[in-house]
């Protein structure tokens, strides 16, 4: 069970990376925009490079949605009480566990269960 002093740095944590991933939502979004076709502007290696950079960019940007959905999810349990606690087993996650991953939802039995 968390204390009151270890979920308020939490609650902290967490509302720090959603700023932090909404505010770099802009950039990510400029590097995914469709890359041109002209020819005479770019080389078709620089191209080639402009499209794999902005796959790698559609990516990470698909990454960091999923981790906003995550941390919200987090804050929601956070409100209702249940956080710290495993969304299958209702046992309690491990504070080593939430402190490396403050949006983790399961406990370490359960995703190796997940994973095996």
């Amino acid at each position: 069970m968390l204390t009151e002093q270890q979920l308020a740095d939490q609650r902290q944590r967490i509302e720090e990376q959603l700023r932090d991933l909404e505010a770099g939502e802009s950039a990510r979004r400029e590097s995914s925009n469709t890359v041109e076709l002209d020819q005479t502007r770019t080389g078709r290696l620089s191209r080639m490079d402009a499209l794999q950079g902005q796959a790698m960019a559609k990516a990470t940007a698909a990454r960091a949605q999923q981790q906003v959905l995550r941390l919200r999810a987090a804050l929601r349990r956070l409100d209702d009480g249940s956080y710290g606690d495993c969304i299958h087993c209702d046992e309690p996650i491990a504070p080593g566990r939430l402190e490396a991953d403050p949006a983790a939802a399961i406990c370490i039995d359960c995703a190796e269960k997940r994973e095996g």
